[in-house]
C-alpha cells in the first residue's frame, strides 16, 4: 500500500514559535476518534462560523485557520479499503483459478490503489504542513521533516525487511543442512545483497524490479523521494495564483497522460522513470487538491451525500467493467474531496470503527500481506508436484481468506508494536518534539 501513500502522517517538530508549533504538532497518533462531525463544509456549502461585520475577509481567515488544526475526515478509512485492495489484487493474481475477472474487473485493478495512496499523501503532507512550509523552507524545518517521515515508515519497513532476511537465511541453512552445500548470495538481483542494502537506504524504488526484497515496499521507496522534493516545491505552490495553479494540474494530468500513452494505458508501473512518473505528479496533485479544498472550491456541492455517492458510482463503475488506467485515476481527486467533506450520511458510515480500524492498521497490512504471500508460495514450491494456478476454485478460496486472515492479524499485531512503539521509540533517539495526541487522520502510500 503506498500506501501512504499508504502511511498515516503523523509528527511534530523543533520549530520555534506558537504558529509553527501547531504546525508541525497537528497530528497525533492514529486512533478511532475520527468523527464525521469535524467535516468542515456546512449542508449549506458556508462554513460553520456565523459571518459577522468584520467582514468576509476576516471570516475566511478564520476559517482557513480553523480547516488547518482540524482532523480530516474518512481519509483513514479511505486508506484501509485502498489497502485490502491491494492485498486482494495480489492474492487473486497468485491464484488465478478463481478467476475474478469474470465477475468485475475491478479485482484486478487492485494496482490502481497505489494512485489513491499517493494523492492522500500529498493531500495530507500538506495538511500538516502548510504553516511551515508556506513562505520559506529552512534546513532545520527541512530535516525535522524528514526525520519526522523516517520515524514513521522505517521501523516497519526496516522489521519486514528482516524478516525476509532471515527467512532466506532460514531457507539457506536448511538447504545446506539437507545437501550439505548451498549457492553464493547473489550480489545483483531480487532478493540480492546490493538490493538488501538499497531497502536499507529505501533506494529500491529508483529500480525495484532488480533491488526488491519486499515487492510492495517500492512505493514506500518512491513516497520517500517525494518528500525529498516535496518541501521545496511547496512554497511556489501554495501561493501561485489560482490560474497556475489549474495550469500546473493540468500540465501534471498531462505527464501521466504521457506516461498512459508510453505503456499502453497500464499504470501499473513500479519500476524506473515509470513509476517516477507515476508517483511524483499524483502526489502533487494531492498538494493541489488540498489548496482547493482549503479555499472551498465547490464547497456547497462536495459536501453533499450526492457528490460523494456519484463519485463512488462512477469509480465502481469503471472499475467493474475495467476502463483505461487514466480514466480512472482522475476520479480519484473527486473521491478524496467529497470523502472529506461530506456533511451527509454517508460520512458516518465510511467513518465506523471497522473501517478505521482497517485504515489504521494499512500500512502494516500493506507490507505484510506480501511476507504471508511469500511463505505460502515459498512452501507450495517446495513441492515440485504442487502448481497454485491449477487448484480448484473451492482450495483456492480457502487459501485467499486464510492468508487475508493471517495478514489482517499480524497488520493489527505490528500496528501496535512495530509502528506505534517504534516510531515512538525512533522519534526520542532522532529529537522529534513530541506532540499532543490529536487524530488527523491520512493516507499513503503509501501500493501495488
Amino acid at each position: 500500500m503506498v500506501f501512504s501513500h499508504l502511511v498515516p502522517h503523523d509528527e511534530g517538530a523543533n520549530a520555534k514559535g506558537p504558529d509553527v508549533h501547531r504546525a508541525w504538532n497537528a497530528v497525533g497518533r492514529a486512533n478511532v476518534r475520527t468523527s464525521v462531525s469535524e467535516c468542515r463544509f456546512s449542508k449549506s456549502g458556508g462554513s460553520r462560523s456565523v459571518r459577522s461585520g468584520a467582514g468576509e475577509a476576516g471570516n475566511d481567515v478564520r476559517v482557513r485557520e480553523r480547516l488547518s488544526a482540524e482532523p480530516l475526515p474518512s481519509l483513514t478509512p479511505l486508506r484501509g479499503i485502498a489497502a485490502l485492495w491491494v492485498v486482494l489484487f495480489h492474492y487473486f493474481w497468485h491464484f488465478p483459478a478463481v478467476h475474478p475477472d469474470r465477475y468485475t474487473g475491478a479485482v484486478y485493478k487492485g494496482y490502481l490503489a497505489v494512485d489513491l495512496f499517493f494523492m492522500l499523501s500529498g493531500f495530507v503532507i500538506s495538511h500538516v504542513y502548510h504553516r511551515v512550509f508556506a513562505r520559506q523552507v529552512t534546513g532545520r524545518h527541512y530535516r525535522d521533516f524528514l526525520k519526522a517521515r523516517v520515524a514513521r515508515i522505517y521501523p516497519l519497513h526496516l522489521t519486514v525487511l528482516l524478516l525476509f532476511v532471515a527467512t532466506a537465511i532460514a531457507e539457506r541453512a536448511a538447504v545446506y543442512a539437507y545437501s550439505g552445500s548451498v549457492g553464493p548470495i547473489p550480489l545483483v538481483g531480487e532478493r540480492s545483497l546490493g538490493g538488501f542494502f538499497a531497502n536499507l537506504l529505501m533506494l529500491q524504488g529508483i529500480w525495484a524490479r532488480e533491488l526488491s526484497w519486499n515487492d510492495p515496499a517500492w512505493s514506500i521507496s518512491l513516497e520517500f523521494l517525494a518528500y525529498l522534493v516535496f518541501p521545496l516545491l511547496f512554497p511556489w505552490l501554495w501561493r501561485a495564483a489560482p490560474i497556475v495553479k489549474a495550469g500546473t494540474g493540468g500540465l501534471l494530468l498531462i505527464v501521466l497522460g504521457l506516461l498512459a500513452y508510453s505503456t499502453g494505458g497500464d499504470f501499473n508501473q513500479w519500476n524506473g522513470i515509470g513509476a517516477i512518473m507515476r508517483c511524483l505528479p499524483e502526489f502533487l496533485i494531492g498538494a493541489l487538491l488540498y489548496s482547493a479544498y482549503r479555499e472551498q472550491l465547490l464547497g456547497s456541492v462536495l459536501a453533499t451525500d450526492t457528490a460523494l455517492l456519484t463519485a463512488i458510482l462512477l469509480l465502481c463503475g469503471l472499475l467493474h467493467v475495467a476502463a483505461p488506467d487514466f480514466t480512472i485515476v482522475p476520479l480519484f481527486a473527486l473521491l478524496l474531496l467529497t470523502s472529506v467533506a461530506n456533511q451527509g450520511r454517508l460520512g458516518p458510515l465510511l467513518n465506523t470503527v471497522p473501517f478505521l480500524w482497517l485504515g489504521n492498521v494499512s500500512y502494516s497490512l500493506y507490507l505484510i500481506h506480501w511476507f504471508v504471500l511469500f511463505i505460502t508460495t515459498e512452501a507450495m514450491r517446495g513441492h515440485p508436484g504442487i502448481d497454485s494456478a491449477k487448484f480448484p476454485i473451492g482450495l483456492s478460496l480457502t487459501l485467499i481468506i486464510a492468508m487475508l486472515a493471517v495478514s489482517l492479524v499480524l497488520a493489527t499485531l505490528s500496528y501496535r508494536f512495530v509502528e506505534v512503539a517504534g516510531r515512538r521509540w525512533l522519534r526520542e533517539r532522532l529529537g522529534i518534539v513530541r506532540s499532543p495526541a490529536r487524530d488527523l487522520s491520512a493516507a499513503r502510500g503509501r501500493v501495488a
